[in-house]
């Protein structure tokens, strides 16, 4: 079910590829005079692959690769695909000889745990299914989960309780589960990004839910992406230009578990669903899983407290618009 929740993503690709119509696989050929455009999926989340490339049969040999390892990936992350490394762990609360992606997400994913005072934490997935669970039943109170019931899901919320090596991941309370949802589409786009730059790729746009930028378009300038709180928006409510950077946005109007839209889908590992203070949190960094991680803990946080932890990154820009419309931008300038 979370698999379907774009949590956060960037309004468009804004003049990315000059107006070009999307092409799939089918289209490669046809594009000779323009860069090659790839859209698919990607952990559930609309992606897309631009290509300035002259060589038609290298780019879609490319795009092959990229379809290939976006599914070995989805392998290892996906909680929709019951036979996923992720699945599997959280059904069993133990994993043996665990992929060495999974391992190094999770190295990744501790390292944003500390930094963030613990608001970045990817064991809220028993809070998740608390939420989900609650508001799908019928007559379901909309004042959400009972206390009881809220502190039951809370004692197994704690990114200490997972212990993991490159031989075993396992879990030192029962009942707890992980969602690498709040990283892992970042992580893919690094990935990829790494695919295409060994390739010799230098001039690309990757976004596999989130977005990385590979130099510079052919004729030097930056990748305008647009930024807004809805995938529904029409119009961007702001444009960054990047090169060689990812962005990445979380969206309190992503998902509510509720029809009263009071209980959104960015939850604090201490406390469960809280007030939204934002209605788009934009960062941009130098990789997108670290755009990824970081917009998803800043959500939790006061624009004091950003402002703080923007000082441990000093090449993170934030942009971000508070829910009474306010904007403000902390860090790198752009």
């Amino acid at each position: 079910m979370a698999e379907a929740i774009h949590r956060r993503r960037a309004l468009c690709i804004m003049a990315a590829a000059a107006g070009l119509p999307l092409l799939g696989l089918t289209g490669i050929a046809k594009a000779a005079a323009q860069p090659v455009v790839w859209t698919g999926q990607a952990l559930g989340a609309p992606a897309t692959l631009i290509l300035n490339i002259e060589d038609r049969e290298k780019a879609a040999r490319l795009v092959r690769q990229v379809v290939a390892e976006v599914s070995r990936l989805e392998d290892v992350f996906s909680l929709y695909r019951s036979g996923s490394a992720l699945s599997q762990l959280n059904r069993v609360g133990a994993l043996a000889a665990p992929p060495s992606d999974l391992i190094a997400l999770l190295d990744t994913s501790r390292t944003f745990h500390e930094a963030s005072g613990g608001l970045f934490d990817p064991t809220i997935q028993p809070l998740f299914r608390l939420y989900a669970r609650h508001f799908s039943a019928p007559a379901a109170d909309h004042a959400g989960p009972s206390a009881p019931d809220l502190q039951a899901a809370l004692t197994r919320v704690g990114f200490d309780g997972v212990l993991f090596n490159r031989d075993r991941v396992a879990f030192v309370r029962p009942g707890m589960a992980l969602t690498l949802n709040g990283i892992a589409q970042g992580y893919i786009t690094d990935r990829i990004v790494e695919l295409l730059r060994n390739e010799g790729i230098t001039s690309s746009l990757v976004d596999m839910g989130e977005n990385r930028a590979i130099g510079a378009k052919p004729d030097g300038s930056g990748w305008r992406i647009g930024l807004a709180e809805s995938e529904m928006a029409t119009m961007p409510d702001a444009i960054v230009t990047v090169i060689d950077k990812a962005v990445a946005t979380s969206s309190a109007v992503g998902f509510h578990f509720d029809a009263g839209n009071r209980f959104g889908h960015i939850l604090d590992p201490r406390r469960g669903a809280m007030p939204e203070r934002y209605s788009r949190m934009t960062v941009v960094a130098a990789d997108a899983a670290t755009a990824d991680a970081l917009s998803t803990a800043f959500s939790l946080m006061t624009e004091d407290d950003i402002r703080r932890h923007v000082q441990l990154w000093p090449d993170v820009t934030v942009d971000l618009v508070s829910q009474s419309g306010g904007s403000a931008q902390f860090g790198h300038r752009l």
